[in-house]
């Protein structure tokens, strides 16, 4: 029962759990935590779409072991990210602050979506419905004549 309980958690959680390999844990229950808590917000930077806590790539197996060694120094969550961002740019966090450096970031798909509807509008917008000429009462007259002429022959 123990070994079918314990290939269940491989599978369920195998992604994760397999990432932070037991040399790299803390003894500390509490720190391990926030540790763990931490590594799930900041980014891989080989990956680049996975957190450094489901990572196996070797710089974020390097990263795991800084964060804990911070966090094992006394440094708070918000110092341990602060000390990573300022060793690798704001990239390293997975939801970036807003800030004036990366306002444009921010921003960027709101101006696209804005410029998208802008440029639809003017090109559909400005345009008036193409209507036919009307025939004046002469060619009406003459296009019955024609038609009746046909008819008959």
């Amino acid at each position: 029962m123990r070994r079918a309980v314990l290939a269940l958690a491989i599978v369920l959680f195998g992604g994760t759990a397999l990432a932070v390999q037991p040399d790299e844990r803390l003894a500390d229950p509490a720190l391990e935590a926030r540790a763990r808590a931490i590594s799930g917000e900041l980014r891989c930077l080989v990956c680049q779409n996975q957190s450094i806590d489901d990572s196996d790539a070797p710089l974020a197996r390097d990263l795991r072991v800084l964060v804990r060694e911070r966090l094992e120094a006394g440094d708070s969550d918000a110092g341990v990210k602060q000390y990573l961002v300022d060793r690798y740019g704001e990239f390293v966090l997975l939801k970036p602050s807003l800030s004036a450096s990366n306002l444009l970031l921010w921003a960027a798909p709101f101006v696209a979506l804005l410029a998208g509807l802008l440029l639809v509008f003017r090109f559909y917008g400005g345009r008036k419905p193409v209507s036919e000429p009307r025939l004046s009462e002469e060619e009406e007259r003459a296009l019955a004549r024609a038609l009746r002429k046909n008819d008959r022959g």
